[in-house]
């Protein structure tokens, strides 16, 4: 069994922190101050990505449809591989096109004594004539957690509940409750659509770290199952942070798709969820495996 836990925290406080996500280290580091020593070295996470409490749609590839009210403020049944990655996309496409969906989607932003904050949540002001003057969506951070030793998860609602993340904790920023979690098998999830396809694209979701300074972090080349090289991509330059000591890294950029030579596409999923490359216990180089249509396959000819 390869099993995954699903957590997502509502945001109380505004966070001060990584703009795009709640690394996974950060996410290790406040479950650490919960955990024994033995349980929290076996404890990955994955980073967490913001998500918006609005109404939504599930998309094409997901095993539900329909419209549903506050789609991002809980965890919808997980059957299928494309489930897992409804709230792991930044963009979140499956807001409704029929909202101001840019702007739900966009952290407000509040500077609390010169430092600029995410705001835990987002109001927006309505016309006069309408029956509410304000419309507020709330904020919260979807990650998951995985462990070698199955026997470690799932971890229990009290280790999970009154985490902070991000800086300036001590005056209460980054404070975040426990809205939902659910353990998910991998080896029981439906891969059909990944099964059957010529082509295939891989999505970086998170950075995939090519060098750190941590010490007897490996550096890694680009994997010989993506077909662009080094010069072709997009790279970014990231930070950990441990006791206070600040290790730079050379990352690929997150976002970008790159073309699969590989054979094993299910293997190669389910390791993407687990993430690879160095530092991937905190978050880095997790991967979404997507299938080319024959349309696409005929443009590339």
């Amino acid at each position: 069994m390869t099993a995954i836990q699903q957590v997502l925290w509502e945001l109380r406080m505004d966070y001060i922190g990584h703009p795009y996500y709640v690394s996974g280290n950060a996410i290790l580091h406040a479950l650490g101050q919960h955990l024994d020593p033995e349980t929290h070295a076996a404890v990955s996470a994955s980073h967490g990505v913001f998500v918006p409490g609005q109404f939504g749609t599930f998309p094409e590839e997901h095993t539900q449809s329909g419209i549903r009210p506050y789609l991002g403020s809980g965890l919808p049944d997980v059957e299928a591989y494309d489930d897992l990655f409804l709230q792991r996309e930044a963009m979140h496409p499956w807001l409704l096109d029929t909202r101001a969906r840019d702007a739900l989607n966009t952290h407000d932003l509040r500077v609390q004594g010169g430092h600029p904050a995410l705001a835990h949540e987002t109001i927006m002001g309505r016309r006069e004539d309408q029956r509410k003057q304000q419309q507020t969506t709330k904020w919260y951070v979807h990650a998951y957690l995985h462990a070698d030793d199955p026997a470690v998860l799932p971890l229990g609602e009290d280790v999970l509940e009154g985490l902070q993340f991000g800086g300036k904790r001590n005056y209460g920023y980054g404070e975040v409750q426990l809205k939902d979690t659910q353990m998910v098998d991998l080896d029981e999830l439906d891969y059909s659509r990944l099964e059957g396809a010529e082509t295939y694209l891989i999505e970086l979701v998170t950075p995939f770290v090519l060098a750190s300074e941590y010490p007897e972090a490996n550096d890694r080349t680009i994997p010989w199952w993506w077909a662009e090289n080094r010069d072709d991509l997009r790279l970014r330059q990231e930070k950990i942070l441990e006791q206070r000591e600040v290790f730079r890294l050379e990352t690929v950029d997150h976002g970008q798709v790159v073309k699969y030579l590989g054979d094993r596409p299910v293997e190669t999923a389910k390791n993407g969820l687990q993430r690879v490359g160095s530092h991937s216990r905190y978050g880095f180089g997790e991967l979404r495996l997507k299938p080319l249509g024959e349309q696409y396959q005929e443009s590339e000819k």
